[in-house]
């Protein structure tokens, strides 16, 4: 494809094709967003590669349909077939008709398998669930096994993928074989999540390279930026075709398809701690917004209560969550304004953004000059916390040191029954598009890559609760 624009992670992937071609990796999972040219070097230019390095291997390739398993035949046939193919691999060839006969017998080729002429070599297609038994493999390669949401959300369907994968899949494998699963995340409870949390689970249980490429660039503080990530934290993976302006129209569109499909952390469609279906909205007065739909896991949508604004409230308050450092690897700083009307509890602000200390003071500062009424401001009394209070103490009135006396789970824990019992109201997507992001974070907690702002939403409503926290007004 001499006409083929190769952006970076192309590169990054060909790298770990190689090695997988090689067998050097012979357990390699890539996961990538739909549309960043996946299925053309997996499922067509790998195996017709392999076969013209190694006439000889016998290789079967899976996806969620046996439509697509044909056309994915098809297409590596017509590789094969090409001039540019054969000058660089005159050994390996197909027969020149649907089924042909020469002098050392039948290669079968059709739209399910064919067979390279002379050598045993073959390759076989199949949709997930097909019939293979019978038949090896020295490589094993499974693209997409799931084909839309409705299938991503049915346990039914993701069972009947792993029973076809332990049962019958993987026991084709040649001893010293090599397995390739590339897909969009569509489940935490997919064939990839199942085989990773298989790996950590088991040391006895097959381990896997895993590669996983999101569409926005994160990864975990802990474990650190991965070895083939050559990009900084925030930046898009193939600028040239996906900008920023386009992976966030994409990202506003549903936030559960955006952890999944796009950032390859899928969460659980209802929530763990903090479920998606227990979040209220406000609108302003006079507005009609369209209601808030979420899919459950069941696949039938829920309609979120909303409520128009109230005129004015009992308290409000600001909470703030601090970091070290103005890095692209650093985490944020959250900083949300909250009111108070009886029981209720509303979100009317948020700032998240990475910020050094100077910048964390003007954030302080002009949020306390957007939202004049808000006297008591809660800062976690970690990180730039304590420094940023003793700058600004003599300066802003209100500012409370907050403790925390116990973890990050326990105090979202203590704030769940509240938001369980539907006292927690959120600005509306239209009013506030980031509101999409804080609940995409809320649902996978405490396994989002960020939570700084679900820290600071605890610390406002524990305020309020006085659960679980020691609060010390700043002196």
């Amino acid at each position: 494809m001499p006409e083929f624009e190769v952006n970076w992670h192309h590169e990054v992937v060909c790298e770990y094709l190689d090695k997988f071609a090689r067998r050097e990796i012979t357990r390699l999972i890539l996961s990538m967003p739909p549309r960043h040219t996946k299925s053309e070097f997996v499922s067509r230019r790998l195996p017709a590669f392999i076969l013209g390095q190694n006439p000889n291997a016998p290789i079967i390739a899976a996806s969620y349909g046996a439509d697509l398993a044909r056309r994915m035949n098809r297409d590596v046939q017509r590789i094969i077939d090409s001039e540019a193919y054969a000058r660089l691999f005159p050994n390996t060839r197909l027969s020149g008709t649907n089924v042909r006969t020469v002098a050392q017998g039948t290669w079968l080729r059709n739209s399910d398998m064919f067979e390279v002429v002379e050598y045993n070599g073959y390759y076989r297609g199949t949709g997930i669930g097909g019939a293979i038994t019978g038949m090896g493999m020295l490589y094993g390669i499974i693209d997409d096994p799931i084909k839309n949401r409705q299938e991503a959300n049915s346990e039914t369907v993701r069972q009947s993928i792993w029973e076809w994968y332990t049962s019958t899949f993987r026991t084709r494998l040649a001893p010293g074989g090599a397995i390739l699963i590339t897909m969009t995340r569509w489940h935490e409870d997919d064939l990839v999540g199942r085989l990773i949390a298989l790996a950590k689970s088991d040391p006895q249980a097959d381990q896997w390279v895993v590669v996983s490429l999101p569409a926005i660039a994160e990864w975990d503080e802990a474990e650190g930026k991965p070895e083939y990530e050559r990009r900084e934290r925030g930046e898009p993976l193939w600028p040239q075709r996906f900008d920023m302006e386009e992976l966030t129209r994409i990202q506003h569109l549903n936030a559960q398809d955006w952890s999944s499909l796009y950032q390859q952390r899928p969460s659980p469609a209802e929530g763990g701690l903090l479920k998606r279906m227990w979040w209220r909205f406000w609108v302003p007065k006079g507005t009609n917004y369209p209601p808030v739909l979420t899919r459950k896991a069941d696949g039938s949508m829920h309609e979120h209560i909303q409520i128009e604004l109230p005129d004015s409230f009992e308290e409000q308050i600001q909470s703030w969550d601090m970091t070290f450092k103005d890095t692209k690897t650093s985490d944020f700083v959250a900083g949300q304004v909250w009111g108070r009307v009886g029981a209720n509890r509303y979100l009317l602000d948020q700032k998240m953004e990475r910020l050094d200390i100077v910048g964390s003071i003007r954030a302080v500062t002009a949020m306390t000059a957007k939202w004049p009424d808000t006297h008591a401001k809660l800062i976690e009394d970690k990180a730039n916390g304590p420094a940023i209070i003793a700058m600004l103490r003599d300066k802003i009135p209100g500012l409370i040191a907050f403790d925390p006396k116990s973890s990050k789970e326990a105090r979202v824990s203590a704030v769940a029954p509240t938001i369980e019992a539907g006292n927690v109201y959120l600005p509306h997507p239209h009013v506030a598009p980031w509101v999409n992001g804080l609940i995409d974070r809320a649902t996978a907690f405490p396994n989002a890559a960020h939570d700084d702002d679900i820290d600071a939403l605890s610390q406002a409503l524990l305020r309020w609760q006085g659960r679980n926290t020691v609060l010390v007004a700043a002196v």
